[in-house]
C-alpha cells in the first residue's frame, strides 16, 4: 500500500467532512442573483446565514455549482460598511465539486477490496478484487499530444488483471462522499455572532443569447409601383433571450440580469468537475413590458425584474422585445470580387493581374445578396440597445402563411444604428464582373486597371443594386474614369448605385490608377 497516495486522495474532502456547521438559507432571504454574460459564465450572489461562536468555526454550503471558480469566491458580512473592519476572518477555504463517477470511486478505493458483479442478471455471480491501481485520465504529453489512459490493475484470486472483472459495487457508507458541490471554510470569529453574509463567485456553465423573429406582411411594399428605390415593408419584431444552465446546480429561485457586451474574461481550459447534463425541454416565459435595460460601465445590463426557476440542464426563453409597425427596407448588393483575397497592408503594390478577380469555389461569383435593413430608432418603434444574436426573417405568402426566408447574425447594435441582415441570394438578379484593362508602368510607379460590372434582372419590376468594389492593390488610388458617381465606403472600398430595369440589364464601369 501507498499511505501517502491514500492521504492525498482523502485530503480534498477532509475540511469539508469536518465542517459540521452548514451555512443556511431561509425562505425570508432573497433568491440567488445571477448576472449572466453571453460568454458562458455568470456571477452568482446568494445570502447565507452564519451562526459563529468565538474562535475557529468549520462552515460549509452546498448552494454552489460544479463549475465554480474557487479563486473568485467572496464571502463578506452584508451589514458591515465597506470601510469597517471585517467581523470575521477566513483562515482556509476548500471547494469540492462532488462529481461522483465510477473512476472517482475506484481511485478513492485504491488498495481496498470490493466486490464486482460478473453479468447483468439478478443472480449474476460476484467476485472480490483488490484495486491495485484505478484508471487514470488521459494526460497531455510535452509534444501537444495525449498519452493513452492508464489501465486499471485489479488483483483477483492472486492474479493481476488489466481490466475490471465486472461492475464494481461500492459501500453506501463511503466516507467523505458528497453528491453536491460544496464550499467549506475555516472561519475565525472574535465573538459569538449570528449574521447574514453575501456569497459571490464566478461560475461557468451559464450562457444567454438573443434571437429576433421579424415577420412581414404579405403585401409589404410601401414604395411607389415601378420605383427603383429600396422596397420598404412593415414588420413585427419579437426579441427573445435564451438562457441555458449547464452548471450542475439548480436555482429554484433566481433573479436574473443579462450583461451584453464583449467583457474580457480569461477562459480556463477546463472547469474541475464540469459535467454536461442532457438537454432539457425549453421553457418559454413571456415578460411583456417588464424587461429593462440600462448602461453599465461600457456595457448594457438587462434586468428581467422577476424571479424565475432555472434548473440544471434547462433552457429557458424570455421575451424581452415586442414592436409592431417597424419599417424594414430591402436592398440588393453585388460584391463580385474574390472573397478569398488578402487585404493590402502596405509595402509594394500588388501587381498580379488576376488579383481580386471574382471567383467562388472556382466559378464566377454571380450572386446578388438580399439585405434587409432596420433602423434602431424610436421613430421606427425600437430605439433600445439590442444585444448580439440571430435574426430570423419570415414573410407571409398569398395565403397568409408565414414562410422562412433567411437568417443572419448581428453584432451588438446601439441606438440610432442600423441592423443589416443578409438573408440569402436573389433568384432573379445576377451579376458578373470582368477586367477590361490592365497596365503597369514601373518607371512611373503606376498601375491602371478597368472593370465592367453587368447586372441582369428577370423580375417584373426594376431594382436598385449596390455594387461594391474593393481597391486593395495599394494604399494610394484614384478613380480616373467612371460610368456613374460612387460613394467611398472606407479607405479601400467604393459603392456604385446601379438601377436595373425590369426584364433588363445595366452596366457599371470604372478605371482606377494606383501609385507608389
Amino acid at each position: 500500500m501507498r499511505p501517502g497516495l491514500l492521504a492525498a486522495i482523502f485530503a480534498a474532502s477532509t475540511l469539508c467532512a469536518a465542517a459540521q456547521q452548514p451555512a443556511s438559507s431561509t425562505s425570508s432571504e432573497p433568491p440567488v442573483a445571477l448576472t449572466i454574460y453571453n460568454e458562458n459564465f455568470a456571477v452568482a450572489r446568494a445570502t447565507i446565514s452564519l451562526d459563529l461562536h468565538a474562535g475557529r468555526n468549520d462552515v460549509s454550503t452546498n448552494e454552489v455549482t460544479t463549475q465554480l471558480e474557487p479563486d473568485s469566491v467572496i464571502l463578506r458580512d452584508t451589514a458591515a460598511s465597506p470601510s469597517a473592519a471585517p467581523s470575521f476572518r477566513i483562515l482556509e477555504q476548500n471547494y469540492d465539486a462532488a462529481v461522483v463517477t465510477q473512476d472517482w470511486l475506484l481511485r478513492k478505493y485504491e488498495g481496498k477490496t470490493i466486490e464486482f458483479v460478473q453479468g447483468n442478471m439478478p443472480d449474476s455471480p460476484t467476485v472480490k478484487g483488490t484495486i491495485i491501481r484505478a484508471p487514470l485520465p488521459q494526460a497531455q504529453n510535452p509534444y501537444g499530444g495525449y498519452e493513452p489512459p492508464a489501465e486499471p490493475l485489479i488483483e483477483v484470486n492472486g492474479q493481476m488483471e488489466f481490466q475490471l472483472p465486472g461492475v464494481p459495487l461500492f459501500p453506501a457508507s463511503t466516507d467523505g462522499l458528497m453528491l453536491k458541490p460544496t464550499l467549506c471554510w475555516q472561519i475565525d470569529s472574535e465573538k459569538a455572532q449570528k449574521l447574514s453574509a453575501e456569497l459571490a463567485y464566478i461560475t461557468g456553465g451559464l450562457n444567454w443569447e438573443a434571437t429576433y423573429n421579424v415577420v412581414t406582411g404579405k403585401s409589404g411594399v410601401i414604395g411607389k409601383a415601378g420605383s427603383t428605390a429600396a422596397a420598404e415593408e412593415n414588420a413585427d419584431v419579437v426579441g427573445w433571450v435564451t438562457i441555458t444552465n449547464r452548471t450542475g446546480a439548480d436555482f429554484p429561485q433566481a433573479r436574473i440580469k443579462l450583461m451584453a457586451g464583449d467583457v474580457a474574461k480569461i477562459q480556463p481550459n477546463v472547469y474541475v468537475g464540469a459535467m454536461r447534463p442532457p438537454m432539457a425541454v425549453a421553457e418559454s416565459v413571456v415578460v411583456n413590458n417588464q424587461v429593462t435595460q440600462k448602461p453599465f460601465d461600457d456595457f448594457h445590463l438587462y434586468d428581467l425584474h422577476r424571479t424565475v426557476s432555472l434548473q440544471n440542464g434547462e433552457t429557458k426563453q424570455v421575451q424581452f422585445l415586442e414592436a409592431g409597425g417597424v419599417t424594414l427596407k430591402r436592398s440588393y448588393v453585388y460584391d463580385g470580387a474574390d472573397p478569398n483575397r488578402q487585404q493590402y497592408y502596405g509595402g509594394q503594390i500588388i501587381q498580379d493581374q488576376n488579383y481580386g478577380l471574382g471567383s467562388l469555389n472556382g466559378t464566377e461569383n454571380k450572386k446578388v445578396q438580399i439585405v434587409e435593413e432596420i433602423q434602431n430608432t424610436e421613430g421606427n418603434h425600437l430605439g433600445i440597445p439590442l444585444p448580439a444574436g440571430r435574426v430570423r426573417l419570415y414573410r407571409r405568402d398569398a395565403d397568409g402563411q408565414m414562410e422562412f426566408v433567411g437568417e443572419s447574425v448581428i453584432d451588438h447594435t446601439p441606438v440610432e444604428d442600423a441592423i443589416r441582415v443578409t438573408t440569402g441570394s436573389a433568384f432573379d438578379i445576377k451579376g458578373s464582373r470582368r477586367q477590361t484593362y490592365f497596365y503597369v508602368d514601373d518607371s512611373r510607379r503606376t498601375l491602371e486597371e478597368s472593370f465592367e460590372i453587368k447586372l441582369t434582372n428577370q423580375k417584373s419590376a426594376p431594382v436598385a443594386v449596390s455594387v461594391i468594389e474593393h481597391l486593395y492593390r495599394g494604399a494610394n488610388w484614384e478613380i480616373v474614369e467612371k460610368s456613374a458617381d460612387y460613394t467611398r465606403l472606407d479607405s479601400n472600398s467604393i459603392e456604385f448605385p446601379v438601377q436595373v430595369p425590369a426584364k433588363g440589364e445595366a452596366t457599371a464601369t470604372y478605371k482606377v490608377r494606383y501609385t507608389w
